[in-house]
This record gives structure tokens, sequence and C-alpha cells, in this order.
């Protein structure tokens, strides 16, 4: 039943030389570079955030943001953590003005629990088990648990991107971890 691991390990994918085309201002190069990490984004902000509506304010603002500055990378190979810091600094603002309270996951839009051979009973038994683990969760170790198991990330590439120390990063994935396991078996 451990849903956070699994399918949805992967990194983001990204085409370095339509990266190197946005940078000298090719805005077809940009659309399709959009194209190829759009969901990606979406998936981070959406298990940052908690609702689809705020995680696609949020990556929309995050892909403005790279456009403005895109000229202004040095490196098209930094790609990836730069774009991922920019969505993490928009989901942080954004955390930030659900202070009052209004966080909830909206747990359909994030995960497809439509295997076969589970019935509705057992689907809506998985969805009601994961989303009480994940309401357990701060903000802080949602953003690291979106990161580096939902997008793959390593520690490192999460430490860099969250601009948190390694070893923070690594005991809190590690800790969270640990309270989401416990929260699923029980």
């Amino acid at each position: 039943m451990n849903r956070l691991a699994g399918e949805w390990w992967y990194k983001m994918v990204v085409d370095i030389n339509a990266v190197r085309q946005a940078r000298l201002g090719d805005k077809d190069s940009f659309a399709k570079v959009y194209q190829q990490i759009a969901e990606d984004l979406y998936r981070v902000a959406l298990y940052s955030l908690g609702n689809s509506h705020d995680a696609q304010d949020v990556v929309s603002e995050t892909f403005i943001e790279a456009y403005k500055g895109i000229r202004k990378l040095r490196d098209e190979n930094s790609f990836k953590p730069w774009i991922m810091r920019i969505l993490s600094i928009r989901c942080k603002r954004k955390i930030g003005q659900y202070i009052n309270g209004r966080n909830q996951l909206d747990i359909d839009d994030f995960l497809d629990l439509s295997e076969e051979g589970d019935g509705v009973e057992a689907q809506s038994t998985q969805k009601i088990a994961l989303l009480h683990a994940l309401e357990t969760l701060n903000a802080q170790e949602r953003q690291i648990v979106a990161l580096a198991v939902v997008q793959g990330y390593t520690v490192r590439e999460t430490a860099q991107i969250l601009g948190a120390p390694q070893g923070t990063v690594s005991s809190k994935l590690h800790r969270t971890l640990k309270k989401l396991r416990a929260q699923l078996e029980s």
C-alpha cells in the first residue's frame, strides 16, 4: 500500500537543447520546455499546497518568472534545480497565505488509485488512509516529500532546491517517511 514510492519515482525530463534555445529568446523552445515539465511542477505544487487551483496558479507564476529570467540562467544544465527553486519559493509564499487554515489536500486530483483488481471499497479505504497520513505532515515535510519521493530528486538536489543543509533534509525526509509509514500501517 505504499503509494508514495513506486509509480511516482521519476525525474523531470528536460530537453537541454530546448533550454539553450529558450535562453537565446526562442519562444517555441520555451513552450517545448513548458510542455515537458508543467505536469511535474503541478504535481509538486499540488502536493505542497493541497489544492489544484492554487497549484495551477503557482505553476503559472513559476513559468512567467522563468520566462522573464531564463536569459540570465548561466548554465542550461542547472535549469531543473533553478525552476524547482522558483516553484519552491512560490509555494512557500502561498503556504504563508494559508496560515489561517485552508490547506486541505484534494486527494482525487493528486492520486489515481484506479488499479485493476481494486474494488471501490478498497480504493476508498486507501484514499482515506493516505489522506489522513498526509494531513499529519507540515508544509516543510510536504515539500521535502514532494521533491524527494514524488519527483525523485536526490537528497542533495532537494536540499539545493530548498536552500537547506543536506543533512537537515536527509533527516527530515527519513523522519517524515517513517511517520507516514506508521500512519499507513496503523
